[in-house]
Parts: structure tokens; C-alpha cells; sequence
């Protein structure tokens, strides 16, 4: 069946999705072919290898924030990590869903369910703002920059949420049966992001970089994303029968989808430099002495005692606590108990 406009029927029967149970019937839409379970302390665990990826994701993007957050001076570096923190909240709420730890018949499924819906239209949202970020049409980290991402990923997660539970719970006009809305947030809008976004890339690289490398990250990140898709919604039942439902095109889309985040922030790294003047942590600064006065001819060690505003009487000097003439004249005016 060919993927129509609107509809979830040829996409759910395919894959696995997490608003699958929710859309085309009141019992849902049942993949042909899914990944098996596994009997762990007496709990089904389902798509226990899309799990297990979900879990090196987690991993994967808490190292990646931590590398963002160690360049202090990069260019968009607290507009990319707001997208890395979303994403690493999609990876840990879809290991719930798709695990089946929070069941689908259960009363909170689809409330979780529409809070995952909003935060992936929400992370492509943001996506889409960082690939203008580089243009500077506001500076990067400061207020302006910061709340016009966050408000627009705040506005395209609720909306995305309302249309996602309106659709589940057949409210405000929306049904399940007929999800063109919940479509076009779910389908439409990520295409639509990551089409702009490496568009905007393509263009800035050619446009303001000398360098010609981070190319192939934006062709490694766009391939890996592409392939997701194509082994999604093309070849998951094909990949499920013939590795007799160990598992299912779910796990290399996660696979690849990983793969493709870790491409946006290697193209990020490679095109953003620190400055070390203004860094934190850098290599320690060799200072430059300009002083004049510090180049001028040696003095005699009695005028510089004389000159020092430490000398009272010919105490004691700036260097070793005592005088010149006390240590050179062989005079000892100070008992040791007096601890020069």
C-alpha cells in the first residue's frame, strides 16, 4: 500500500511507531512484522535491541553536551546544546514507550505519547533556528538569540501536543481516524526542518568558509538521516522476516538516527573555532613585559636600596627581606630573633 497523504495505515503497517496504537482504528494500527519480546523478572520487555541503542544514545549525546559545553567562546554554542538536551529527552522517553514499560493500555500512554509527538516537531524546530545561527541575524548567546529559540520551540511543542491529544482522545474536532494534522506534524515538518537546515548549512559553508571539509559532514549527516527513513518505512517487514523477528527496521532507523545527530554536531565542531584569548582553561598565557622601566641600565645596590620605598633606614628591601648593603657590607644591624 502506498503512503498517502494524511493517513498513518501503509506507515504503521510498516513500522512501528510510537502513536501507532493510537491513530486509524480504536484499537490502532498493528505492524505486519515487529521485533520480539523478552521475559525480564516477569515484565515484557519490548524491542529490546531498540532499546539497548536508545540506552548508547543517552550515552552518546551526554558526552557530546559535555564537549559543547567545554568550548566556551564557540560560536552557537548554547543554541546547538538546547538541541542535544532535547534530543537525549526523545531517546529516554522512547525507551519507555517502545520498551512497553509504560504500556499502551494504559491510561498515561497516550498523554506520554503526545509529549514525545510535541518534543520531536519541538527538536526540529530548534534545529532549523541553529542553521541560521551562523548567519548572525542576532547574536549568537545573547538574550534575543536565547528566548527566540526557546519560544519557538516552547510554541511548536504545544501545538504539536494539542494536535497529537486532540487526535488521540477525538476532542476539538480531531479524530484518529482521520489524522491529517497529527500527520503533517509527525511526517511533514521534520523533512521540511532537515531539508532547510542543510540547505542554510550548504550555503554558509560555501559562503563564509575557506574550508571545504565540513561538506562531508553535512553528506554524512543527510545520508544516515535518509537511510533511517528508507529502512523505516521501506524495508522494516523485509528486515524483520529475515532476521525472523530478532529485529525490526525500528532499530536501524534509531541506529541511523543517532548516527546522524552525532554528523550535526561533528559539522558544528568543525566549523566553529575557540578563541583561546577569552577561554577558559587554554594553555597558560606567555605575557609580554613592555615596561621601560624594567629595560633601563642596572643600578648600583646601594641607590636601589636608597630607592626602594621599603627602605626605612635601611631596612629591609623588596627581594629576601634584607638590604643590600646588610647582606653585601657584611653590617648585621638585626638580632635573629628578629626574623629578618
Amino acid at each position: 500500500m502506498p503512503v498517502q497523504f494524511g493517513s498513518f495505515d501503509a506507515i504503521c503497517e510498516k513500522a512501528a511507531l510510537i502513536i501507532c496504537p493510537l491513530v486509524g482504528t480504536d484499537q490502532g494500527i498493528e505492524p505486519q512484522c515487529y521485533s520480539r519480546n523478552v521475559d525480564i523478572g516477569g515484565t515484557l520487555i519490548f524491542q529490546p535491541s531498540t532499546c539497548f541503542v536508545h540506552i548508547v544514545a543517552l550515552i552518546m549525546t551526554a558526552i557530546m553536551i559535555l564537549h559543547i559545553r567545554s568550548k566556551y567562546t564557540a560560536v552557537g554554542r548554547k543554541e546547538i546544546v538546547m538541541f542535544f538536551w532535547m534530543y537525549a529527552i526523545i531517546e529516554l522517553l522512547a525507551m519507555f514507550l517502545d520498551s512497553g514499560i509504560i504500556p499502551t493500555s494504559n491510561v498515561v500512554y497516550p498523554w506520554f505519547a503526545a509529549v514525545y509527538t510535541g518534543l520531536v516537531a519541538a527538536t526540529y524546530c530548534c534545529l532549523l533556528i541553529n542553521g541560521f545561527v551562523g548567519f548572525q541575524f542576532a547574536e549568537d548567546g545573547t538574550p534575543l538569540s536565547l528566548w527566540f529559540l526557546r519560544i519557538s520551540c516552547l510554541l511548536i511543542w504545544g501545538v504539536s501536543f494539542f494536535l497529537a491529544i486532540a487526535t488521540f482522545k477525538q476532542f476539538a474536532g480531531f479524530k484518529y481516524s482521520k489524522p491529517i494534522a497529527l500527520w503533517i506534524v509527525y511526517i511533514l515538518w521534520p523533512l521540511i526542518c532537515t531539508a532547510i537546515y542543510i540547505v542554510s548549512q550548504l550555503i554558509l559553508v560555501f559562503r563564509t568558509l575557506e574550508d571545504r571539509w565540513p561538506i562531508g559532514d553535512i553528506i554524512f549527516g543527510a545520508a544516515f538521516w535518509t537511510i533511517a527513513q528508507v529502512l523505516l518505512f521501506a524495508f522494516s517487514v523485509t528486515i524483520c522476516d529475515a532476521i525472523k523477528h530478532y529485529i525490526d527496521g525500528l532499530f536501524f532507523f534509531t541506529l541511523c538516527m543517532l548516527l546522524s545527530v552525532m554528523m550535526v554536531y561533528k559539522y558544528w565542531d568543525s566549523i566553529t573555532r575557540e578563541d583561546l584569548e577569552f577561554s577558559v582553561g587554554s594553555k597558560a598565557t606567555v605575557w609580554e613585559v613592555k615596561d621601560p622601566l624594567l629595560n633601563s641600565a642596572p643600578m648600583d645596590p646601594s641607590e636601589e636600596d636608597i630607592r626602594s620605598t621599603y627602605n626605612a633606614g635601611g631596612g629591609a628591601s623588596l627581594v629576601g627581606g634584607v638590604s643590600g648593603s646588610q647582606m653585601y657590607g657584611g653590617a648585621r644591624r638585626y638580632p635573629p630573633s628578629a626574623g629578618y
